[in-house]
């Protein structure tokens, strides 16, 4: 890389062994892939991969196929539990969600779930236990400060345990919960809400008012994370105290992620200028372009059940509508900068362009 401009590493990346201040955020239900986050770590940066809906065989056989794909660093990221998820729904609750979902399950020609089909998410003890055996480098949380086992365990192994937070407060709680390092996500980031101290209404700072501020109260390196997609936000994000990014939906867009077709082309297009934040794809709060299905089913925010079970209901849905090629029912999950986020021909391309514009914006 010595011959192309480049970014020092900043403390985040003397921390976890990276040569750039850029990491690739992690994605769920399964918009991740190997190849994305091998690239990315091959390049410089932090590949990441989101493992939330993964059982602890799958998490195992995860990590070893992430080593086997680079001998660079790379982030397994896990949801921490929220009170009351997991539980299960009486019969009639459940088929009252049923119903209300029926035409979309009709017109796409799919079977409607039954309670069978709504099983809770796998055990998040049993998870983290299987990665902490496997030992990635870097173990990476949405949701919830980190169990005291899996700091204390990880610290003993060598792993790094990056927290995300939402608000100031969450940074300071994650911090004293004893983090390596704080991502400070602002409202403007793509996919799911991670607030886990106040409802997510409360705690929607946005990135460049959260940045400074997380900054100043926490001693532990700090990610800006939320509505960065190009080297100008690369660049304004470092001067205002991050000592790295984190960015999604500018490596959604690129061509080894697992976003479905119609997802990547509905990115760095006029219509996604516009994005919200919905409960209703999968129960949690969450920020995506809005289509028919927000529109149409807009009344229901708040009547939705909650995750894991709307996640379930709304799976063979989504599966279908991407496989159709209909983005009016797909998860378009997108940050407010996602109109700058281009289809890219590759990870490693649109990585070494990021570089260049931070530099050139540094300049």
């Amino acid at each position: 890389m010595s011959a192309h401009p480049t970014l020092p590493p900043g403390r985040f990346g003397e921390l976890v062994g990276i040569p750039l201040p850029i990491v690739q955020g992690p994605f769920g239900g399964g918009l991740s892939s190997v190849e994305l986050a091998a690239t990315v770590s091959e390049g410089g940066g932090l590949g990441s991969y989101g493992a939330h809906i993964h059982t602890p065989e799958e998490i195992t056989a995860l990590v070893a196929r992430l080593r086997a794909a680079t001998g660079r660093p790379f982030a397994v990221n896990l949801w921490v539990p929220q009170e009351g998820e997991g539980r299960g729904l009486p019969a009639a609750a459940l088929a009252e969600h049923v119903e209300r979902l029926r035409p979309y399950y009709e017109e796409l020609g799919v079977r409607a779930p039954e309670a069978e089909d709504v099983r809770v998410r796998p055990d998040f003890d049993e998870q983290l236990d299987a990665l902490l055996a496997a030992a990635p480098p870097v173990i990476s949380l949405v949701m919830g400060p980190p169990p005291r086992r899996l700091v204390t365990e990880a610290r003993r192994r060598g792993i790094v345990v990056v927290g995300t937070a939402t608000t100031v407060d969450e940074a300071v709680a994650l911090e004293q919960a004893g983090v390596d390092a704080v991502v400070a996500s602002g409202s403007d980031a793509g996919g799911h809400r991670g607030a886990f101290l106040r409802p997510v209404r409360e705690s929607l700072v946005g990135t460049f008012s959260l940045v400074p501020q997380v900054a100043d109260a926490v001693s532990v390196p700090v990610v800006a994370a939320g509505g960065i997609a190009d080297g100008r936000g690369v660049a304004a994000a470092l001067a205002l105290g991050a000592d790295a990014v984190q960015i999604g939906t500018g490596f959604l867009a690129a061509r080894e992620s697992g976003a479905s077709d119609v997802h990547r082309r509905a990115l760095g297009t006029p219509r996604s200028r516009t994005t919200v934040l919905t409960r209703l794809f999968s129960g949690r709060t969450a920020r995506g372009i809005p289509n028919g299905f927000v529109r149409d089913m807009a009344a229901h925010e708040e009547h939705v059940p909650p995750y894991p079970v709307q996640n379930a209901l709304m799976r063979p849905i989504r599966r279908a509508a991407a496989e159709q090629g209909r983005p009016e029912y797909v998860n378009l999950w997108a940050g407010q900068a996602a109109a700058l986020a281009h289809e890219s021909p590759s990870a490693a391309a649109y990585l070494s362009a990021l570089v260049e514009q931070t530099v050139k914006a540094t300049g």
